[in-house]
């Protein structure tokens, strides 16, 4: 129990500290580019036009709503994050005949389920910043609007690419840190730095695994807030889509798959259509 209440504090302390970062990557992701390109350098020094990125995009959203504003959402991700750190431990210790990789994504499954509904309600407390919306003004009050609106199904718009990005992630990382542990890591080594590698190959397959994945986070988050009242939700920024699989097409075919993946270095693709004043640029 007392190592359950540190991983909560924990996370709890984590999520305040990256909610700006979580904030302005799904505005990033919905669509929502406020800012104009600007002529910068990408890592190989050659001139583009890039959009904006994290601080300037930072700076835009404490201009409109103060730096308060950049933790719209906050209250409904504390919640899952507290009851996703309590179901995934509890999953764990009943799970212990199980393999661990298999414990760890029943685990990881469960706690996704449980918490769902706050993430599409925190999802759409960000998404609110679009429109002016103050639709999602609460918990609770948020909670009676999506049952009220959208019914029981309106909780887990979204879920279904969620939890298949999260087991793959799962199952690529662990894969590959068994290929890097079993054939790179030589047993002559001191045990001391082989601990010291398998942490880091945890961290770099990690990092590997969710990059591949991204696609399915992507999808998850734009169906979380697809067509729920929201202008972050409808055009010009999404097309209604009936399923996550019309939207994984779409994104695929507009090349867009990786929106939001980056914060810097943001390349501007050509002939894109921004809703921001309805401007082209190129």
């Amino acid at each position: 129990m007392a190592d359950t209440c540190g991983q909560v504090l924990l996370g709890s302390g984590l999520t305040v500290l990256s909610h700006p970062l979580m904030y302005i990557k799904v505005l990033i992701q919905v669509g929502h580019e406020p800012l104009p390109p600007i002529l910068g350098r990408n890592l190989f020094g050659r001139q583009v036009y890039q959009l904006p990125g994290l601080f300037a995009y930072a700076k835009h959203i404490i201009k409109i709503d103060g730096k308060v504003g950049l933790f719209k959402g906050l209250g409904p991700r504390l919640c899952a994050g507290t009851i996703g750190t309590i179901v995934h431990s509890r999953v764990v210790q009943v799970g212990l005949n199980r393999l661990s990789t298999t414990k760890e994504m029943i685990a990881r499954s469960c706690a996704t389920i449980v918490t769902h509904p706050f993430h599409v309600i925190t999802l759409r407390c960000m998404v609110q910043f679009i429109g002016r919306e103050t639709k999602y003004s609460g918990v609770f009050d948020s909670i009676i609007t999506v049952y009220r609106e959208e019914g029981i199904l309106g909780f887990f718009a979204g879920l279904i690419p969620r939890l298949l990005g999260d087991v793959l992630s799962l199952w690529i990382c662990n894969l590959l840190a068994h290929l890097i542990n079993t054939y790179t890591i030589d047993d002559s080594v001191c045990h001391v730095h082989t601990g010291e590698i398998k942490n880091c190959s945890q961290a770099v397959t990690g990092f590997f695994a969710s990059m591949l994945t991204y696609p399915f986070v992507l999808v998850s988050n734009l169906m979380a807030v697809n067509n729920c009242g929201l202008a972050g939700g409808l055009p010009p920024y999404a097309s209604v889509y009936p399923t996550w699989v019309d939207c994984w097409r779409h994104l695929s075919r507009e090349g867009n798959m990786s929106r939001g993946n980056s914060l810097f270095f943001r390349k501007l693709p050509a002939g894109k259509m921004y809703a921001i004043d309805q401007k082209r640029f190129f």
